[in-house]
């Protein structure tokens, strides 16, 4: 299994960044993805996760109205679309990939850095 986190970088404050997550190894329009971040010095946090079908999405408070999550089931690819980036989104940010079976399992990418300055 391999998720690939693409796409981040170093912006200014107002600016945006599309990150991408593409997936291999595992049926991927049966699951549920999301991202996370982790900044220095805090634990991980969702920022997002989207239904396998794509039709439900979650955010966190935090990010609402800035940030679009998405997938393209025949891509087996996930989006992260970040806008009015802060400096405060300033994070690592992770991709995985949740399945439901007997016993609920988890997937992660190795993250890709997104540094926001102000």
């Amino acid at each position: 299994v391999q998720l690939v986190e693409s796409g981040g970088g170093l912006v200014q404050a107002g600016g945006s960044l599309r990150l991408s997550c593409a997936a291999s190894g595992i049926t991927f329009s049966i699951h549920t993805m999301g991202w996370y971040r982790q900044a220095p010095g805090k634990q991980r946090e969702l920022v997002a996760s989207i239904a396998p079908d794509g039709t439900q999405t979650n955010s966190a408070d935090s990010v609402k109205g800035r940030f679009t999550i998405s997938r393209d089931n025949a891509k087996n690819t996930m989006y992260l679309q970040m806008n009015s980036l802060k400096p405060e989104d300033t994070a690592v940010y992770y991709c995985t990939a949740i399945g439901y079976g007997l016993v609920p399992y988890d997937y992660w990418g190795q993250g890709t850095q997104v540094t926001v300055s102000s």
